[in-house]
């Protein structure tokens, strides 16, 4: 259950355009809603001066363009780097969902830039919404998740039919990829079985789509060929507890599938958290 989201805006309105598709579920319209815009520090104090006066106005901006009641908005204007006090305003606020911008770097681009929401998607464990610069913000009627036997997959399905169950005319695209083509070739997919039967339970209209090859490649196709409005997507915080210091660090190890599909999926990208 969503019920308090925190939006972290920096004058681009795609984030406001994204909590304005999201309020439109009706699950979402009871969600409290933080909208925060960070002024990172000054050399001087006169400079401090103008970026608090612009990051105001940035704020009530932000504000002027939510589709929601008022009472229902906490505007909050901090100044810091953005990298510590989203997730830290995010602990204090116990936010369910946190929606960012995100420049779709990848991996060691986002590491010689400075990427925020790369930083702050390593180090939060609150599920995260990344709206890529050049997204298309759509209506959300068509979801996808990707599903499998894990604990991340299974409470992002879980996310999913909460929200496509009260979309009218909504539909929830439950897709698994196999690595081994092998496995996917005949018989019934017996995690697209679970899935559906949970659907089915639900009420909520479902279409199947099984595939075999890179788990990223697959997912990120899918959703271009399925026209998708929202991908959910399982991300476990596979992070040893010595590497959560070294946030910078850790991201030079290896890959994983939910920085892939950030990266690559041509829409909006929701990204559930789960301590492993």
């Amino acid at each position: 259950m969503i019920e308090k989201i925190l939006v972290s805006v920096a004058g681009r309105g795609l984030c406001e355009q994204m909590l304005n598709m999201l309020t439109e579920i009706p699950s979402l319209k009871r969600a409290s809603v933080t909208v925060l815009h960070v002024v990172p520090p000054q050399i001087t104090a006169e400079d401090m001066s103008a970026k608090l006066e612009e990051g105001g106005q940035i704020l009530a901006d932000a504000v002027k363009a939510l589709k929601l009641e008022p009472n229902k908005i906490t505007p909050r204007l901090k100044q810091g780097d953005p990298k510590i006090i989203v997730p830290q305003i995010a602990e204090e606020e116990d936010s369910d969902l946190i929606i960012m911008g995100s420049r779709g770097l990848k991996r060691l681009e986002s590491i010689l830039q400075n990427s925020v929401s790369q930083y702050v998607f390593q180090l939060s464990t609150r599920p995260m919404l990344l709206v890529k610069d050049d997204t298309f913000i759509k209506q959300v009627r068509r979801v996808m998740v990707a599903v499998d036997k894990s604990q991340p997959a299974q409470q992002s399905l879980d996310l999913a039919l909460s929200i496509v169950r009260d979309i009218p005319g909504g539909k929830l695209h439950l897709v698994h990829i196999n690595p081994d083509k092998r496995q996917s070739e005949g018989g019934e997919d017996p995690v697209l079985a679970d899935a559906a039967a949970k659907a089915k339970q639900q009420g909520v209209a479902y279409s199947c789509h099984n595939s075999a090859g890179q788990a990223g490649v697959e997912i990120c196709r899918l959703a271009e060929e399925l026209n998708i409005d929202l991908l959910i997507l399982g991300s476990p915080d596979r992070r040893p507890s010595i590497a959560k210091a070294l946030v910078d660090l850790d991201r030079l190890l290896g890959n994983s599938l939910s920085d892939y599909v950030r990266v690559y999926a041509n829409c909006p990208v929701l990204l559930t958290r789960t301590s492993s």
